[in-house]
């Protein structure tokens, strides 16, 4: 799985926030056709987004696409100006399941063949916590084609529950948020791929993203969405390996190594097992992949 720490969110037509954009490092840039973007400018969005995708040096990380919901007129309309561009996935917001991936799989494919693009290589983003039933389907992703990542979404649930706010005085997620995010995050592991955490709207808090972050990859999440080129940075760090933890994972690859019948293992005076050495593991990919991105 090639792992993204960071996914840049980009208005699809604004031309030079986008070359500002492919500088700041990020594993990916969302190019963004729905919310940054108003009606009236989406037939330019896509235009630009076409372009973009046409032009732009692809060694620096990968290029996505936001379209907008499936059940909106715009739906097909941004698929068929950005497929010919041939972008690496495309982010599907207000998903409400594997139905609606399989619906968008679907469109890919026709679009695909027609621009003589290998069948299936272009991925796909579920943000799958934007609508009230969205949550419900969330353990029900595996097999779902197409699918590399999942994500979610507090602000448009909040406007979809109706709540005045999705976080309490101290800044922290209301409960329905906060099992929102950890159903997310179980859903992309029993799916077998990837996730991602949300957003922190105050990019200027630079103090609020690190301890996003930081929380973030404690409980498993492997990359954060940024809505600002400033936040890239504090996220590719905190997701990141550090020294430390890779000699740690390390050391415990080599244990195991020497003795590939154990089941435990005593290292560093603490008692060591399987789940130990595929945690080992995931940290050395994504060490290996941070290292070659640099």
């Amino acid at each position: 799985m090639n792992i993204l720490r960071s996914m840049l969110f980009v208005p699809g037509d604004s031309e030079k926030k986008m070359a500002k954009a492919a500088s700041v490092g990020a594993d990916a840039l969302i190019l963004d056709l729905e919310d940054s973007v108003a009606a009236q400018r989406r037939p330019l969005a896509r235009e630009m987004s076409l372009a973009y995708l046409k032009g732009a040096d692809r060694s620096n990380g990968e290029l996505w696409v936001r379209m907008n919901p499936l059940d909106s007129a715009d739906a097909l309309l941004d698929l068929v100006a950005v497929v010919a561009g041939r972008p690496d996935g495309i982010a599907l917001p207000k998903c409400e399941g594997p139905h609606h991936v399989l619906q968008l799989s679907n469109y890919l494919e026709v679009l695909e063949t027609q621009y003589g693009i290998p069948v299936g290589s272009i991925g796909i983003t579920a943000i799958a916590t934007e609508t009230a039933a969205a949550p419900f389907t969330l353990g029900q992703y595996k097999g779902a084609p197409r699918v590399r990542i999942l994500t979610w979404g507090a602000e448009d649930l909040g406007a979809a529950l109706g709540a005045s706010s999705n976080k309490d005085e101290h800044g922290n997620y209301t409960p329905p948020y906060v099992l929102a995010r950890s159903l997310c995050l179980f859903g992309a592991y029993a799916a077998g791929v990837q996730a991602l955490d949300t957003v922190q709207p105050d990019f200027r808090a630079s103090d609020k993203l690190l301890r996003e972050c930081n929380e973030g990859r404690r409980d498993g999440f492997l990359g954060k969405i940024a809505i600002h080129p400033d936040q890239v940075a504090v996220i590719n760090e905190a997701f990141t390996p550090s020294a430390a933890e890779i000699a740690h994972a390390q050391a415990v690859i080599n244990a195991f190594a020497t003795n590939p019948e154990a089941g435990t293992l005593s290292l560093e005076g603490k008692m060591i097992d399987k789940p130990h050495l595929k945690q080992a593991e995931r940290v050395m990919a994504i060490a290996k992949q941070a290292e070659a991105r640099r």
